[in-house]
């Protein structure tokens, strides 16, 4: 018998294709072989981003099948990619395993896939092959699409998940975040209604997938969301991943790090810098872009800026007037930065995020506060964990016009830094989520116990 083989599948969006490259990179270190699928064009990306720095063993292997959408379409437009996935990627799968099986000495034993991947999953159930789901999100958000039901039953949506009562706020447990009806995830993926209504019934089709696999693994610890594992009693937790366990540079990142953001760190105060970074999808029209640069500006602190090059809405973002001779070395703006290095550095004083999971984990692991500036899916329950629950961080307040000032960033910035407080429980969460993933901890023990049956 070979190696245990692993085909891993995540669902094609950077936050996704993140934590699943951690996992498969701890896998590999157990001497476990991984296969990762990404789609052709995200395939790309991630090469072109890390050049050949692939696991240097040969445990790790990088392959793809398509989309189904054609070159030059927006990938970004989740209901289009979503039913394209649907129709597509079944076959391309099956296709996949039969030709891995083919020529591949140790042939696949096992299929770990996205949650919200679900049909991947069903695939491997087809053709007899054990299944793992993988949960990327912070727990409560699956707990919430499997209470969808109940939550029909209750008169709080309709069929659809259209909210029948706007302003009810939907909280399944004493411990756990209360959720406004119109954050709820699948009204948070797009604008348009039919993007909605695909969202709603591709998350609700995967809702069988966590009753029917073998195992369903997050990357969370039950010192960040008991309530949570306790609403979910088959998800396991094994995480916060944390990104000094990469094999080599390989994060699945789809921009290419500036790594010179790190010197310039090194000449800054400790504890001075305001670190800001909205993740891979958000966009801000050009009021809101020129409102952020001035109020960075007018902390008077340093601060590393992320701004990718598709960060508004239009051809290209313009800085105000005169911003950056007047902003000259206090601050460095990058399109894309190694982030886990950069939370993790002593610089940092706090962080300015979309609270996306995988930044909410790096910046937890990290002990860094944050300022909560959430954009779309379940960055709004994220921000009430930081916030709320675990008392790490301010929320930011939009004005009538919806616009976050530079006056309200000013203020609580000098609030969060200014308080004593958020450092302390930050590094007190810090030191929970360490214990967790440390040798005996409660997500070491599930990795362990994992392993062990991979392996048998």
């Amino acid at each position: 018998m070979g190696k245990p083989h692993i085909v891993v599948i995540p669902y094609p969006a950077q936050g996704h294709v993140i934590p699943l490259m951690e996992l498969s990179q701890n896998l590999a270190k157990q001497g476990i072989k991984i296969s990762f699928v990404n789609t052709v064009f995200n395939h790309k990306r991630v090469l072109d981003a890390f050049g050949e720095k692939v696991d240097k063993n040969g445990l790790l292997h990088l392959l793809s099948v398509p989309d189904g959408l054609e070159d030059g379409e927006d990938r970004n437009q989740l209901g289009k990619l979503t039913e394209s996935l649907c129709q597509v990627m079944p076959t391309q799968l099956k296709e996949l395993i039969h030709k891995v099986n083919g020529s591949d000495d140790d042939k696949i034993s096992c299929v770990l896939a996205d949650i919200s991947m679900g049909l991947a999953l069903d695939v491997a159930v087809e053709l007899g092959i054990p299944t793992v789901g993988f949960w990327p999100a912070v727990v409560l958000q699956l707990a919430v699409l499997l209470k969808v039901p109940k939550l029909i039953d209750d008169g709080l949506i309709d069929e659809n998940g259209t909210p029948l009562m706007k302003h009810k706020m939907i909280q399944l447990s004493p411990m756990t975040p209360s959720i406004h009806p119109m954050n709820l995830i699948w009204l948070n993926l797009d604008d348009s209604p039919s993007t909605q209504k695909i969202m709603f019934d591709f998350l609700l089709r995967n809702n069988k997938v966590v009753e029917t696999t073998d195992w369903v693994l997050c990357n969370s610890s039950l010192e960040l969301e008991l309530q949570g594992f306790n609403l979910v009693p088959r998800a396991l937790p094994i995480g916060p991943f944390l990104a000094t366990n990469r094999l080599g540079n390989l994060s699945g990142n789809y921009w290419l790090e500036d790594p010179t953001c790190l010197q310039w760190l090194d000449q800054q105060s400790p504890g001075s810098v305001i670190y800001v970074a909205f993740g891979s999808f958000t966009v801000f029209d050009q009021i809101q872009f020129q409102e952020l640069a001035l109020g960075l500006e007018i902390t008077k602190r340093p601060f590393l800026w992320v701004v990718r090059e598709d960060i508004t809405k239009g051809k290209h973002h313009t800085y105000p007037k005169g911003f950056n001779e007047r902003v000259g070395n206090q601050c460095r703006i990058v399109s894309w930065a190694p982030q886990a290095a950069v939370l993790g550095h002593s610089s940092i004083a706090c962080f300015i995020s979309h609270c996306g999971w995988n930044s909410t984990m790096e910046g937890v692991s990290n002990g860094v506060p944050f300022l909560c500036w959430p954009y779309f899916a379940d960055q709004f329950l994220n921000e009430s964990y930081i916030s709320d629950i675990w008392k790490l961080g301010l929320k930011l307040q939009k004005d009538e016009g919806g616009i976050i000032r530079k006056e309200e960033i000013k203020s609580k910035v000098e609030q969060l830094v200014g308080d004593e407080r958020f450092k302390t429980r930050a590094i007190e969460l810090k030191q929970m989520v360490t214990k967790s993933v440390g040798d005996g901890g409660s997500s070491d023990k599930v990795f362990k116990n994992f392993v062990q049956w991979l392996k048998s």
